[in-house]
């Protein structure tokens, strides 16, 4: 197994209800994947297609770290990445129900509890998850519906999209670990989704519009002081439909944007002020014109782009140009219809 100080590596969930499980690939120097194998997470999933929300697997930012949301038994896996595979350290009750979506920086993290609408801390100790005491915090509201959680790059501001209440909450974060909030600001679009950060500070959020053909769009917004978001940019259209997930580049001047209704991905140019305007409405696809990418994440060394395709069963990858332009690099099996999450080294 490369880790990803060598090569890398891209994990995924199966999400399944008996038994959920990390499919893991290796990631060779040209970023065509080899599957590596399964590793149980000890929990459940939810057993169904297409779970809501974006990063359900992530990786903390030195790649020590992997982290799932198994959203059929309401707890949260820690796995320690080691060459020969991810490594299950400890699973723990997410302090709430149904998480979908797991925020890592260091050994800080917050688990979105979409069932219960909360947010609930832990801190990484010994190779375990111990729960932050009285960390619990509400969403806005109870119908908020959470899509994700992240934290911004100086790890101040804690992020939580909501569908329900077409919102963006945000928790100023303490030097203690402890989130304060929600400031709750309104979505540009409606049904902001998922999202992601330039090292400038820069949120970039896709608004699904409740599905509705053609509206796929995104938004952008400043982190100021911790816990406070301001409008850049309003919502700017990508032309296609289900817009959900979001990747930025590592150089902070593309954004790439997955279309769940037709397969395609968008991609958002990126102006320092943290601006967006639409570069190319179709800049790859897995079948173009057929209903099921999902989940994205970039390598960390930002040379490849992958995208899981759920309807498909397959992994694809893209290597990212200069330019921002995408180059199809191959599809790859190993994964089952109920497949949830993409973190990648």
């Amino acid at each position: 197994m490369q880790n990803g100080t060598q090569q890398g590596a891209v994990y995924l969930q199966t999400n399944d209800a008996g038994k959920n499980e990390i499919v893991a690939y290796d990631r060779a120097p040209d970023g065509s994947l080899k599957y590596v194998g399964a590793y149980e997470t000890g929990g459940r999933g939810t057993g169904k297609p297409h779970l809501p929300s974006q990063g359900s697997v992530v990786l903390s930012a030195e790649g020590r770290w992997l982290l799932a949301a198994n959203a059929g038994s309401g707890e949260v896996s820690l796995f320690v990445v080691e060459d020969s595979g991810p490594r299950l350290a400890h699973t723990i009750s997410s302090g709430g129900s149904t998480p979908t979506s797991v925020a890592v920086r260091g050994n800080l993290v917050y688990v979105l509890n979409n069932g219960s609408a909360s947010i609930n801390g832990f801190a990484i100790a010994d190779e375990k998850l111990e729960p932050l005491a009285d960390s619990k915090r509400r969403l806005s509201a109870d119908e908020a519906d959470g899509a994700q959680i992240a934290f911004s790059p100086d790890g101040r501001t804690l992020v939580v999209t909501e569908r329900g209440t077409n919102s963006i909450s945000a928790y100023a974060v303490d030097e203690r670990g402890y989130a304060d909030g929600p400031t709750t600001i309104p979505s540009a679009g409606q049904t902001p989704y998922g999202f992601d950060f330039t090292e400038g500070a820069a949120l970039v959020v896709t608004e699904a519009f409740g599905g509705d053909i053609g509206k796929a769009a995104a938004s952008s917004y400043a982190v100021g002081a911790p816990g406070e978001l301001k409008p850049v940019s309003g919502s700017v259209a990508d032309t296609r439909s289900e817009v959900c997930w979001a990747a930025v580049t590592k150089d902070g001047r593309f954004l790439y944007v997955t279309n769940f209704g037709d397969g395609t991905i968008s991609s958002y140019a990126i102006a320092d002020d943290g601006g967006i305007e639409l570069a190319e409405p179709v800049a790859a696809s897995t079948r173009l014109g057929e209903a099921g990418i999902r989940d994205e994440a970039l390598s960390s060394n930002g040379r490849f782009l992958y995208a899981l395709d759920a309807d498909a069963q397959k992994v694809y990858g893209w290597g990212v140009g200069r330019d921002g332009g995408l180059e199809e690099i191959g599809a790859f099996e190993g994964v089952p219809a109920t497949v949830a999450g993409l973190a990648a080294t």
